[in-house]
């Protein structure tokens, strides 16, 4: 069994659109939408959920009021302005450090544990999806992230898949992190803009940290041939193999209108496109993927 993720730096480069096709196209596989805060992987392939599950991922101080004697000495330590003169809790400021517990003399301030979001179990036309929802402005996404992960990979021992493969969150932060720790390979799909460019730099940094082989893919290659030209050194310098290229096509959006990957939705100079990324990335992974 093979873990691919798909990652960018950047978002609004066509993560998505591509982990969509490869579904299309790769069988047997899981797949895991890592995007907790902005899952779109459901909204191209319908799932239709099977389980689902609060997700607790950290904890808050809460108040007893009636033991409470107004000393102040938790407004003092907070260094969150989570506590306010009287004392009053702001749960939405609380990083959950418990240090407020321990310097309260009547003790009462305990810390309970708070839901953050949910994951859910769902089936999909082309395979099982593991996916998640945080709760807007929750901590605690890459431990959901790596909550996905895990059920990802416990879906696919029971199933006997050949390959997980994982729709990445943008950036380079803990939620990447979760995401790309551990897997055999992780392709980036960038644009040839500026920001681009700059983004999948720094996420190249952090797959070579964790020694993950990275391949290449430039979507919407035709907005820049000069940038398109530039990304293509970049590779070569950085020794990362470019796998595809894929054209500005109308027929991307009419697919993600639909509610289809684009492979699915007929023959297009993308949908083609595509296919070939495909075949090249399952080279890549060897025998185990089919």
């Amino acid at each position: 069994m093979k873990q691919l993720v798909i990652l960018s730096g950047k978002g609004g480069t066509g993560k998505t659109t591509v982990a969509a096709s490869f579904a299309a196209l790769a069988k047997p596989l899981v797949l895991a939408d890592a995007d907790v805060d902005a899952s779109n992987l459901p909204l191209i392939l319908s799932p239709t959920v099977e389980q689902e599950e609060p997700f607790c991922g950290s904890q808050v101080a809460v108040l007893e009021e009636e033991r409470c004697v107004h000393c102040g000495a938790c407004v003092e330590v907070c260094r969150f302005a989570a506590i306010g003169e009287g004392p009053t809790f702001r749960e939405a400021h609380c990083e959950g450090c418990a240090v407020c517990p321990l310097v309260c003399p009547q003790e009462a301030i305990r810390m309970e544990t708070r839901v953050n979001g949910t994951i859910s179990r769902s089936r999909t036309r082309f395979g099982l999806l593991s996916h998640a929802r945080l709760r807007p402005g929750a901590e605690g996404s890459g431990k959901l992230v790596t909550a996905v992960r895990t059920q990802a990979e416990e879906m696919a021992t029971e199933g006997a898949a050949d390959l997980i493969l994982i729709d990445g969150p943008p950036g380079i932060g803990c939620p990447v992190v979760a995401a790309l720790a551990g897997v055999d390979a992780a392709l980036m799909v960038t644009e040839p803009t500026l920001s681009g460019w700059h983004d999948l730099e720094r996420v190249v940094q952090v797959a070579r940290h964790f020694g993950v082989e990275t391949f290449l893919c430039v979507n919407r290659w035709d907005l820049s041939g000069e940038n398109t030209a530039a990304l293509r050194q970049f590779g070569e310098k950085a020794g990362i193999p470019l796998l595809g290229e894929i054209p500005v096509d109308p027929a991307v959006p009419a697919a993600l209108v639909a509610g289809q990957p684009v492979v699915e939705f007929g023959d297009s100079p993308a949908a083609e496109a595509l296919r070939e990324l495909w075949v090249r990335v399952r080279e890549r992974l060897g025998d185990a993927v089919k």
